[in-house]
């Protein structure tokens, strides 16, 4: 896809977790809404994964470590056409697959997630399983910087740079806000680059809004031979909807009739200028 074919696709994509977490009454809409467009550039440029080759074992793999912005994924996942888009009518209703979180009852989906700081270390294991099996696929994950703290994380980090697993990427979607306050408030853990890099990652910033951007970085992947790379993507929680941009109850906040509106119109009017 163009630049400009991603752009749109991605204001389709906010669209579409608007409607369906309005329609649940439930969902973690800012997270969902920040990281959407690296999801986009994932499963619409880098990823070598489809419907059609999901069980192949050269697929590229995407493990979601922040798994309650899972509204984010399902709208991808569908699009791609992993799943019928009117499956997500039945988001968090009783016994629907479709919950706040992703599990391997829905196709498409790598690994349950959701528990913070369990995504990093599946994908290691995952890029690690790769190396021995003398495969060439990659491992991605996005990892929410507010789960950083996580000890697992620094456990696994510290084994990916032993094995070289230079076919891992980790992407943080670094809005810089958690649940119930700023990330820098909470559990301050910059300099993100200098501690990564301490432990043998090679890295690099991008504006995680940015499609041209992101596509040049996951490009480039690996950054440099026998290190894992980590992309810190710099975002904007709800971005998109301005009234919801930067503003921490948006974290799980559920939009009224009246603001759901509002949402699309600001979209639309985004999309008549592209």
């Amino acid at each position: 896809m163009t630049a400009l074919e991603l752009q749109q696709k991605s204001v389709l994509y906010r669209k579409n977790i608007l409607k369906y977490i309005y329609g649940a009454k439930a969902g973690h809409t800012g997270g969902s809404l920040s990281c959407i467009d690296i999801l986009n550039v994932l499963y619409n440029y880098t990823l070598n994964v489809s419907p059609e080759n999901f069980t192949s074992p050269d697929r590229d793999r995407y493990i979601q470590s922040k798994g309650h912005t899972v509204e984010a994924l399902f709208v991808v996942l569908a699009d791609k056409g992993f799943f019928p888009e009117s499956d997500l009518e039945t988001l968090c209703q009783y016994k629907s697959h479709y919950i706040g979180h992703p599990t391997r009852k829905v196709n498409g989906v790598e690994q349950n997630t959701g528990a913070l700081g369990h995504g990093l270390p599946l994908s290691v294991g995952t890029a690690l399983a790769a190396k021995m099996d003398e495969r060439d696929y990659r491992v991605f994950t996005l990892l929410g910087d507010g789960e950083l703290p996580e000890g697992s994380n620094w456990e696994a980090a510290l084994t990916a740079s032993h094995y070289k697993l230079d076919n891992l990427c980790a992407i943080i979607d670094h809005n810089k806000l958690q649940i119930t306050a700023s990330t820098k408030e909470v559990c301050d853990t910059n300099p993100i680059d200098d501690k990564f890099e301490s432990f043998g990652w090679a890295v690099r910033h991008v504006d995680g809004h940015d499609v041209a951007a992101l596509k040049e970085a996951f490009d480039a992947m690996p950054f440099e031979p026998n290190k894992p790379s980590l992309i810190i993507a710099h975002t904007i929680k709800g971005k998109g909807v301005s009234y919801m941009e930067n503003v921490l109850k948006w974290h799980h906040g559920v939009p009224s009739e009246a603001q759901y509106h509002e949402a699309i119109e600001e979209l639309d009017a985004v999309m008549a200028t592209l």
